[in-house]
């Protein structure tokens, strides 16, 4: 199984994801990622050395059970949205929902799919699971990541010193979160794999592990 490949799918996942907060934000009324040019799935715009290369690249060569990474956060403003209630909210569950829609068509042409070779199932394979991780990793409740504002919107205002508190160690507790939690995520990950892609999903799974690709 390529590396690059899983590096490739990986940066244009979180590409989508970043572009998808900044184009609900603008469907809410705010134009700041328009102005600044990050409307675009043009990845040289948004690839973070860091979170987009050296990270993910680590988790692959180091065997990691698992690779995550992002991209640089597209800029909005909030006060820019028209709904002040949800608008914020709205606008982090939009880079999550991008993924699973990935996740579900990926998904879903497997499941439907007649005489598809091994390398595509495996290949197609690799992207649902790469999508389905940014979305539930992505949900988790941690600042910065999307779930905390969409956690933050439903919450009454005199939690806002919460907020604060979190956003401060915000990084660090997503690290832990990453090395101490993971176990979490991965039933979540490979159940609604399982779901899209039906009764062969143990199949495609042991097509993707076996190297078919």
């Amino acid at each position: 199984m390529p590396q690059l490949f899983i590096i490739v799918v990986l940066i244009l996942s979180v590409v989508i994801h970043e572009v998808s907060h900044g184009y609900v934000a603008y469907l809410l009324g705010d134009r700041t990622a328009l102005y600044q040019g990050r409307l675009t799935l043009n990845p040289l715009k948004h690839i973070d050395p860091i979170g987009s290369i050296i990270l993910p690249g680590l988790l692959i060569v180091t065997g990691s059970p698992f690779v995550i990474g992002w991209a640089k956060p597209v800029p909005y403003n909030p006060f820019n949205l028209r709904n002040q209630r949800w608008g914020e909210a709205v606008v982090a569950g939009g880079g999550p929902l991008a993924n699973i829609l990935i996740a579900v068509f990926f998904g879903l042409i497997i499941r439907f799919g007649s005489a598809l070779s091994l390398s595509f199932i495996a290949a197609a394979g690799i992207v649902v699971i790469i999508n389905l991780v940014l979305a539930v990793f992505n949900l988790v409740p941690i600042p910065p990541l999307d779930g905390s504002k969409i956690l933050f919107s439903i919450l009454p205002f005199s939690y806002r010193k919460l907020r604060f508190t979190l956003e401060r160690w915000g990084l660090v507790l997503v690290i832990l979160f990453v090395f101490f939690f993971w176990n979490l995520i991965s039933p979540i990950v490979f159940h609604s794999f399982s779901f899209i892609v039906g009764p062969n999903a143990p199949t495609v799974l042991s097509v993707i592990f076996q190297g078919y690709f």
